[in-house]
């Protein structure tokens, strides 16, 4: 499995956007929705020998101090094998995320696979806040 930091093609977004729809935190989420989320976001694609999407990450990050990292994906027959992990690994190591103080993810079941990598509970959860509108989309 070969794993590259860059925008999805369209074909990727062929896909990654069924898979989206499916995801509990993006139900129903329309394409154009995923391509603009991806075009400003730092993106992680693993790809199996022919060249075929397997699995997908992304970052929302100033390149700074600070990423979020969130959608990550991989196609059900290749998944438990820890390629999940490895995409965000290669997040977390790519030479532009190097000053990077601060990752955050959310997640509701995988903290095991996070855990790994270093991500832990919030120290300090009572000093965050969120806002949490309905989306754009009309379903969630």
């Amino acid at each position: 499995m070969k794993i590259t930091l860059a925008p999805p093609t369209p074909a990727d977004i062929d896909v990654l956007h069924p898979l989206l729809q499916a995801a509990y935190w993006s139900p129903g989420i329309p394409r154009e929705t995923v391509e603009r989320a991806c075009a400003h976001s730092l993106c992680a694609l693993a790809r199996d020998e022919a060249g075929t999407l397997t699995g997908f990450a992304r970052a929302v990050t100033d390149y700074t101090v600070f990423a979020w990292v969130c959608d990550v994906m991989v196609v059900p027959a290749h998944r438990g094998k820890g390629l999940g992990r490895n995409l965000v690994r290669s997040l977390m190591t790519h030479p532009d995320t190097q000053t990077v103080r601060r990752w955050m993810l959310g997640t509701a079941d995988a903290h095991g696979v996070y855990a790994d990598l270093g991500f832990a509970p919030l120290k300090a959860p009572e000093r965050l806040m969120e806002v949490i509108k309905p989306p754009h989309w009309g379903r969630g």
